[in-house]
Order: structure tokens, then C-alpha cells, then sequence
């Protein structure tokens, strides 16, 4: 048949992840470490052992996808007030993202401050955002796939957002958005 066999799996690779610390407190970029062989690669994304070791939310029990037809479409800046907060993971399964956070949480020691980074399949990143956190991203290429694994759930009467250019926060998107939602638009300046 002409077949090409690859090496066995050993287990003991391609079973963790790196946390690498951002600028807002209790934010992390997620990278996998995976282990690779002639067919790809296999990483885990998420496990409760590393997540709990690590200190974070691992009850993230929702999951939905955001499809995103052309470059330039901007959602956010979303986050939900309490007592409906929620915590998120966020990874771009096709295409890429401009993704940014910003600390809303006032008794937190980078409240107002914002992180951004660019994630696409083939860094192996994914954000993790603490309740508290406001989240948006601006889609760098046509159809752009976003996966969010959330805890708690969507209450509608709790969702919140603030402008995504609103100069206290400073966030250096790189291009204007060219598709942007009603609501996005209407939301006002932040006041602290």
C-alpha cells in the first residue's frame, strides 16, 4: 500500500503547556508543547492538573466559535459584570487575530492597563482572561476561526463593553476595523 509508519507516540510528550505571564494580573498566553512526528503534531491545550498546579479557573465548561468572514472584523471590547463574570480561553483556529484585553477589575494592580498579541494556529498560543477582563480582537485575515472555552455562561443583561479606541486605554490596533457590530460602536468612554 505503500504505507509510511511513523514512530509510536511516547505519551510523555506533547502533554503540556508553557504559561507565559502578561502584563495584566492573572492574564497568561497558553502555548502548547507538542510532540511532532512525520504526520504533525499532537499538544494538549488545556489540562485541570496544569491549570489547577498553575492556580486558574479550569471549570471551563462552555465552549463556542466565532466565525469571521473578512479581515478587518472587530468585536469587543466585551466582558460581563458581576455577579455573572467570566473567565475565558481564547484560540485562533483558522487565520489570525489582533487580540486584546484590558483590566477592568478596580481593586486589581494592573487595573486600566491593556495586553495585546497576535494568535494564529501555527503559534500555539491561546489567551486565558480572568473575570474582570475586558476581551476584543481584530481579524487579521479573511475567515478567521476564534474558539472561546468559557465558564459560567452568556447572561445578556449582565454583558458590558467599552469603546475598542478609547484613548485611556492605549491599545495600538493596527489598522482601522472595516466591519464592526451596531452595539460595538455605541458603547461610550470608559469612566473609572
Amino acid at each position: 500500500m505503500g504505507w509510511k509508519v511513523c514512530r509510536a507516540d511516547s505519551g510523555a510528550q506533547g502533554d503540556r503547556v508553557k504559561f507565559i505571564p502578561t502584563s495584566i494580573d492573572g492574564a497568561f498566553l497558553i502555548e502548547i508543547e507538542p510532540a511532532e512526528d512525520e504526520r504533525g503534531y499532537f499538544g494538549r491545550t488545556r489540562s485541570d492538573d496544569d491549570f489547577t498546579t498553575q492556580g486558574l479557573n479550569n471549570n471551563l465548561s462552555e465552549c463556542s466559535l466565532s466565525a469571521n468572514h473578512l479581515r478587518g472584523t472587530l468585536r469587543g471590547m466585551h466582558y460581563q459584570r458581576a455577579p455573572d463574570v467570566e473567565t475565558k480561553l481564547v484560540t485562533c483556529i483558522r487565520g489570525s487575530i489582533f487580540d486584546a484585553i484590558i483590566d477592568l477589575r478596580k481593586e486589581s494592580p494592573t487595573y486600566m492597563n491593556s495586553f495585546t498579541a497576535e494568535l494564529f494556529l501555527e503559534n500555539r498560543l491561546s489567551l486565558y482572561i480572568p473575570p474582570g477582563v475586558a476581551h476584543g480582537f481584530l481579524t487579521l485575515e479573511d475567515h478567521s476561526y476564534v474558539q472561546y472555552q468559557i465558564d459560567g455562561r452568556y447572561v445578556p443583561d449582565a454583558a458590558r463593553g467599552v469603546r475598542w479606541n478609547d484613548p485611556a486605554f492605549d491599545i495600538d490596533w493596527p489598522f482601522e476595523p472595516g466591519v464592526i457590530s451596531t452595539r460595538d460602536l455605541a458603547f461610550e468612554d470608559y469612566r473609572a
